[in-house]
């Protein structure tokens, strides 16, 4: 069954509202993010309770190939922003101990909000690269294949944080990421049940 109306309004009231609630958590995040990271939380939570709600009802939504792979440049435009443009005045760092960053959130030695975000956002936000990898339009995509390009993508990125000094450089980010790639497979067969993207010939 294809998306109902009933569906599209339950989506975006229940998904307003739960922006709503944790606004002022959200705001916080604006002290030492771009403020774009407001627009990103406020459209991860949209399709996330969208897919929620789709699966629940035993519905899908069909997608042009052309609007997926779009949303998708947008969706990594969008987090290269957050990563390299952020507000002035703060410190630049870089960590190549595996998991000291890491046990450093999980411990509560820095504030609970901002460990909450950086690990949830280092995985969650990293999601959609794995299933953007296996929507593509390929026979199989090989074990090789699904580590080599992701872990290649986020080592340039870390890397060329390192060069600009743009935010930090962190193995424990490379370790996260990684994990939410990962989690995007796994997550793939739930979201092919919902998303039905058609092939480019449209048939």
């Amino acid at each position: 069954m294809d998306m109902s109306l009933k569906s599209v309004l339950l989506s975006f009231f229940l998904s307003q509202a739960l922006f709503l609630c944790g606004l002022p958590f959200f705001l916080k995040l604006s002290l030492y993010l771009n403020p774009l990271a407001i627009l990103v939380v406020w459209f991860c939570i949209l399709m996330l309770v969208s897919f929620a709600v789709l699966y629940c009802r035993r519905e899908a939504i069909t997608v042009q190939r052309f609007f997926w792979q779009a949303a998708f440049v947008g969706y990594s435009t969008s987090l290269l922003v957050l990563l390299f443009f952020r507000p002035q005045g703060q410190v630049y760092s870089y960590n190549m101990t595996p998991f000291s960053t890491i046990l450093a959130y999980a411990s509560n030695e820095l504030d609970g909000l901002v460990s909450f975000y950086n690990l949830s956002a280092n995985v969650g936000l990293f999601i959609p690269f794995g299933l953007y990898l296996l929507s593509r339009e390929v026979k199989e995509v090989s074990t090789l294949t699904k580590f080599l390009y992701p872990f290649i993508m986020i080592s340039i990125i870390e890397i060329s944080q390192f060069i600009l000094r743009r935010g930090s450089l962190d193995v424990d980010d490379l370790i996260l990421n990684m994990l939410g790639v990962y989690l995007g497979y796994l997550l793939y067969p739930l979201f092919a049940k919902v998303v039905k993207i058609l092939p480019v010939n449209g048939k």
